[in-house]
Parts: structure tokens; C-alpha cells; sequence
């Protein structure tokens, strides 16, 4: 079936033990995983990953898995990303078989009305299909304030304005920045912090994205660039900014290398991208999600995240040089890619 927006709260928060199957998908895949991870929640349930290929190749495997019973003995979904009509016959078998264990969970980028996967799950009344549409401008400022206060932020007028321009409208985006802006603050739900305009000047978080550059030039692989404009930047560059920045971009390239591993050519998945990439960036953007793979994206994104929870510890902060080593491994990386 398909869900309306006014319910799909509920049936996140709350889910129903008869439904089988969901289907998070459309043009914001961010927010298709975000629907994907709350439901996790709701369901208290560990991820359970089956890639759609997998499921392609042996239609009984969504209904194996799904019925078989946890090691330890603990809740779990099943999780197919990214899921097309691939895996519609998987499903089937799913839905026509006895009641599973485990839910699947699917999260597909931008399929079409006509899509098999996306009628099946619209018509079942054991699955539940949602189509996440790009968010305006006006919808991207409440939800920073619904996951704001999730994280314990009060937002002062502007602030959300400010994060939901700088992440470019990304709900991945806008939930780390949020995530980042409570860490620094010590901000829980039990213990709320005030952000205004003065915070965000002091951890840089909405920034204009100055430092990208450094970023691109190492996941470009283009070394001796990297590190002509690290000794031109020298003293002056913020490793904060510039590794916000660089997760910036990895989010961005994510749900675009998705469709490349889909099928689509690597300038025809940026097309897809629509509105949320900068045109003069499209040529770059292509470039770099043919040469890293969604995993490989993953573990940059990682490392940077451990990074960043160095950077900022008042206890054992990392040397100068840690950022700097940083950006070079990934430029060497990228350069055997």
C-alpha cells in the first residue's frame, strides 16, 4: 500500500507486525535512508544487509533471510540498498510465502511510476511504499527543527534557515551537521543546549563550503595539486571546515555512485542529481563517482568522522599535521584507483 504523508510517522515509529516489505524511494534517497533508519528504531531492530544483485540471483534469498531467526537471538531488517526492479520476483516470493521473522527494508533511488517493484508494493497490503520527494526550502527548515530537538538543540530564529542552506537541503547532511553542532554544544534531549548565530560562527558549522577544494583535489587523486594548495594554505586553513567540507561532498557523491552501480553512466546519474548540484561542479562529480565505489566512499567517510572526533577532543587532540596526512592518503588512493 501506498503511504500517506501524514501517516507515515506512525507506521515508522510504530510498526505494523503484519507488513512484510517497505519501499523507501524517489529523487531524495537521503531522505528514502532516513525513513529507512527511523523505522530501524521503531522496530528496535539491528540492519541486516542483502545486496539486490544477491537477491536477483536467487529470488528465494529475501524469503530465507527474512524467516531465518537471528544468531544472538535479537530483532533485525533486512536491508537492500540500492533496490530496483531487480529484486521485484525476490519480493514476490516474499510476500506470497509464510509470515517472516524479519521485515525487508528496501531503499531505491528514483523509480519511475511504471516500475514493477514500485507497483507491487503499492498493491500488496502486506507492504508499504513511499516516494521521498525533493525537500523545499520550507520543508528542509522543519525538519532541521524536528531532528534539532531530537539532539537536544534549541534553534534560535535563523538557525535553521542557515543549516538547511549550507547542506544543500540534504536530510543526510542536515542530521550530521545537527549531530556535530550537540557534540560540540554537550546538547542531549535531557540536557538542551541554545544555538544561535554566534555557536555556529565558533565550530564553522553552515559554512559556505571554502575549504571543498582540498577535498576534491584529494579525491580526485591529484596529489601534487593537493599539496601545492595545502602549502599555499598553510596556517590558514580550518581542519574543521575543511573536513565538513569533505563529508559535504562524500554525501553528495553517495546516492549518485548508487545509481552508477545501478547501471546508469556516470554523467547521466549527475544529470539525475537535478537542482541539488551546482552545474559548474557536474564535469568533477562525475569523474569522482566513477572512480569510487560506494564502499570505498563509505570508508573515506568513516575515517573522517574519526578524524573529526579527534580534531575536536580537548583531551588528546591529533598534530597539525593530522589533517594534512589525511587528505594525501586519499589522494594516493584514489590515484590506484
Amino acid at each position: 500500500m501506498k503511504a500517506a504523508k501524514g501517516t507515515l510517522g506512525r507506521a515508522l515509529d510504530s510498526p505494523d507486525e503484519a507488513i512484510r516489505f517497505y519501499l523507501f524511494y524517489g529523487q531524495d534517497e537521503g531522505q528514502s535512508r532516513g525513513h529507512g533508519e527511523r523505522l530501524l528504531r521503531g522496530l528496535e531492530a539491528e540492519k541486516f544487509v542483502v545486496s539486490a544483485q544477491a537477491a536477483k540471483a536467487d529470488p528465494a534469498l529475501l524469503a530465507d533471510e527474512a524467516g531465518a531467526i537471528g544468531l544472538f537471538g535479537g530483532k533485525r531488517a533486512i536491508w537492500v540498498e540500492p533496490a530496483g526492479d531487480e529484486i521485484t520476483p525476490a519480493v514476490e516470493a516474499l510476500l506470497q510465502g509464510p509470515a517472516p521473522e524479519s521485515p525487508v527494508i528496501a531503499i531505491g533511488g528514483a523509480l519511475r511510476k511504471t516500475s514493477s517493484l514500485v507497483k507491487l508494493a503499492e498493491a500488496h497490503g502486506e507492504a508499504l511504499a513511499h516516494i521521498s520527494y525533493e525537500l523545499s526550502e520550507r520543508d528542509s527548515e522543519r525538519l532541521v527543527e524536528e531532528l534539532a530537538r531530537a539532539e537536544g538543540l534549541a534553534l534560535a530564529p535563523g538557525i535553521a534557515a542557515r543549516v538547511a542552506g549550507a547542506a544543500g537541503n540534504e536530510r543526510g547532511i542536515i542530521a550530521q551537521e545537527l549531530t556535530k553542532i550537540a557534540l560540540y554544544a554537550g546538547a542531549s534531549p535531557s540536557s538542551p543546549a541554545q544555538i544561535d548565530r554566534d555557536v555556529l560562527d565558533e565550530i564553522g558549522a553552515g559554512a559556505d563550503g571554502d575549504w571543498m577544494r582540498l577535498g576534491d583535489l584529494a579525491l580526485a587523486g591529484d596529489v601534487g595539486g593537493l599539496s601545492r594548495e595545502l602549502d599555499h594554505s598553510a596556517g590558514e586553513a580550518e581542519p574543521i571546515s575543511v573536513v565538513r567540507a569533505l563529508q559535504r561532498r562524500l554525501l553528495m557523491l553517495a546516492p549518485i555512485r548508487s545509481r552508477v552501480e545501478r547501471g546508469e553512466r556516470p554523467h547521466d546519474a549527475v544529470t539525475s542529481a537535478g537542482k541539488s548540484l551546482f552545474w559548474k561542479d557536474k564535469d568533477l562529480v562525475a569523474r569522482l563517482v566513477g572512480l569510487w565505489d560506494s564502499k570505498a566512499l563509505a570508508r573515506v567517510l568513516e575515517r573522517s568522522g574519526e578524524l573529526e572526533r579527534r580534531l575536536m577532543s580537548p583531551e588528546t587532540p591529533p598534530p597539525a599535521e593530522a589533517l594534512e596526512e589525511e587528505l594525501l592518503a586519499i589522494a594516493r588512493t584514489a590515484r590506484r584507483r
